[in-house]
């Protein structure tokens, strides 16, 4: 399975399903982080391409994520386990 971080065109072959956050860091893609376990929102992402390649959303994240932010495909990061091939991109803070 692929995943694309297209926020710096960096695409990754995995071979075994594991945490989008874990495959971030393991190939520094520079998604950003700070408690890496579904607390603070600072991994939120949004899945452009192959949500249907991603776990059921957490708990942690139906209780951190809006409304509107699940109707846009965004997860967290450290809670989204990938399956098959996505593209993914988050904000950029300057």
């Amino acid at each position: 399975m692929k995943i694309i971080f297209k926020n710096n065109n960096q695409e990754i072959d995995l071979e075994e399903e594991t945490s989008l956050l874990r495959a971030s860091i393991r190939y520094k893609a520079g998604m950003p982080f700070k408690c890496g376990g579904g607390m603070c929102r600072t991994c939120i992402c949004k899945i452009e391409k192959g949500i249907e390649n991603t776990n059921k959303l957490t708990k942690k994240e139906l209780k951190l994520l809006t409304d509107e932010d699940i109707q846009l495909s965004k997860r967290l990061a450290c809670q989204t386990i990938v399956n098959g091939s996505i593209t993914v991109s988050w904000e950029t803070k300057d």
